[in-house]
């Protein structure tokens, strides 16, 4: 693991070195009497943003550190694509001889300025499109079980609260999951961004998920941000919001369906001495004539659900949520979003890319969206 984290912290580190010595060769054509020390200081205090948000520092200095931190993850990203990308052009035009050895300043001023446009470019519509909340509709066919009438769920994960502007898409989120008139809606973990106390206005946050209207209640299940030490406040928080959490429990509504809310895998921090349950314990107790539908937070592990099951919903992927993020996670998971069914004798499953952010709050290539499903 020690191995593992210096690993990425020396990879990190020369990244960012990478890119400032790119940065400054730009800024130093346009002011020649620039502070190297200076801007060396600044360029650290910004990269160790990520490191310094975990230091035991006051409340408010951490608010600001985790918010220049946030950004700076989303910045980064695209300043070293766009850097690597620059560079493999001038590299390339000397290969071939259009571009003279050494570099002209010229060259290396709109080098510089192409970076730097392409990347304010993309990160404005980045912080543009995770202010925006999509509507994704699924029509799910339960078979060989009863189902009087249609059941309409909206699903909803990764909110992420806590985070940099989660609180205020929290209302719109509220607003779109009430215009869609649901029996049930779920929340499939990742409600919290791990600490508790990162949320600003936590009234204010209740009121809003008590402002939730559905016929037959709010669900929920936990996610791996969902733990810690924090994790007693997070169920009284919950429960003070009206959502019923599911903690590898389930819950028969209004005799239709059968829903069980899964305890996440691998929670930072753990759950407070309580561990994830076996499956089948669970199941032993369904009736086996109505719909099963599960909420299990990361979709990692869907291949230990059988034909007994009808539905999983789940989130944790976010789709990447920066480009090429999605390239990632489509490797890594079987699903990563969308709706699937392997085999007529598979349980469907919904991955959404989940109503918030975690880390910046950006979005490339994904978006922030409220899953609609209606079971027949």
């Amino acid at each position: 693991m020690v191995f593992f984290v210096t690993i990425i912290l020396l990879v990190y580190g020369g990244a960012n070195v990478y890119i400032a010595r790119r940065l400054y060769q730009w800024f130093n054509l346009l002011f020649q009497n620039i502070n190297s020390t200076i801007y060396a200081c600044i360029f650290i205090v910004i990269a160790l943003s990520i490191v310094l948000g975990f230091s035991p520092v006051h409340s408010g200095v951490k608010k600001v550190i985790n918010w220049i931190s946030a950004y700076w993850m989303g910045i980064f990203v695209y300043l070293l694509i766009f850097c690597l990308a620059a560079d493999c052009v001038v590299l390339l035009g000397s290969l071939v001889k259009i571009i003279p050895k050494p570099i002209p300043p010229s060259v290396i001023f709109f080098r510089g300025l192409s970076m730097l446009l392409l990347t304010i470019g993309v990160v404005s519509y980045s912080i543009y499109n995770a202010n925006q909340i999509k509507l994704v509709n699924y029509d799910v066919s339960i078979k060989d079980k009863k189902l009087s009438d249609d059941i309409k769920i909206v699903l909803i994960s990764d909110l992420h609260l806590g985070a940099v502007n989660s609180e205020n898409n929290l209302e719109k989120i509220v607003r779109g999951v009430n215009s869609l008139e649901p029996d049930i809606v779920c929340i499939a973990g990742d409600i919290f961004n791990g600490d508790l106390s990162a949320i600003s206005n936590p009234s204010k946050a209740m009121r809003t998920f008590l402002e939730i209207e559905t016929k037959n209640g709010v669900y929920a299940s936990l996610g791996n941000h969902d733990g810690g030490s924090a994790y007693d406040d997070m169920v009284r928080f919950l429960s003070q919001s009206n959502i019923k959490l599911l903690n590898d429990e389930c819950e028969i509504i209004e005799g239709r369906v059968l829903l069980i809310g899964r305890m996440d895998r691998s929670p930072i921090g753990g759950f407070v001495n309580a561990m994830r349950a076996d499956i089948a314990g669970i199941l032993s107790v369904a009736e086996p004539d109505i719909p099963i539908v599960v909420m299990d937070h990361n979709p990692a592990r869907i291949n230990q659900y059988g034909p007994e099951t009808d539905l999983i919903l789940s989130g944790h992927t976010h789709r990447g949520q920066l480009f090429p993020g999605r390239l990632i996670t489509h490797a890594m998971f079987d699903v990563d979003y969308g709706y699937r069914q392997k085999g007529a004798n598979s349980p469907g499953i919904v991955v959404t890319s989940g109503a918030g952010t975690w880390g910046p709050p950006m979005r490339v290539g994904s978006s922030n969206e409220i899953v609609c499903i209606t079971l027949h």
